[in-house]
């Protein structure tokens, strides 16, 4: 099952979440991030810590959603294409 992530169910508890959240990790990441004298983290450091902050902080992405809705009627019966013309001709006009 390599590659697979957690099934469904798990939740990291709130407790967990706030002392990820309270810890030195963002500071720690945002100084070596920043190239300040003395903090030093091995990529193994930096993924951990990104992986924790996935946990408490939430990705930022903007989502646009645009949908052109029609609705269709289907009649019961089917109808002729005179009759149908009838009924849709002031439709046509519109458009």
């Amino acid at each position: 099952m390599a590659g697979k992530g957690r099934t469904g169910g798990f939740k990291m508890p709130d407790e967990h979440r706030t002392k990820i959240a309270n810890s030195k990790i963002l500071n720690n990441l945002i100084a070596f991030a920043e190239g300040q004298k003395g903090a030093n983290m091995s990529a193994t450091q930096v993924n951990a810590a990104i992986a924790l902050l996935r946990k408490v902080m939430p990705d930022l992405q903007s989502v646009e959603v645009q949908a052109d809705v029609t609705h269709n009627t289907v009649a019961a019966q089917p109808i002729s294409p005179e009759e149908w013309a009838r009924q849709h001709a002031s439709e046509e006009r519109v458009h």
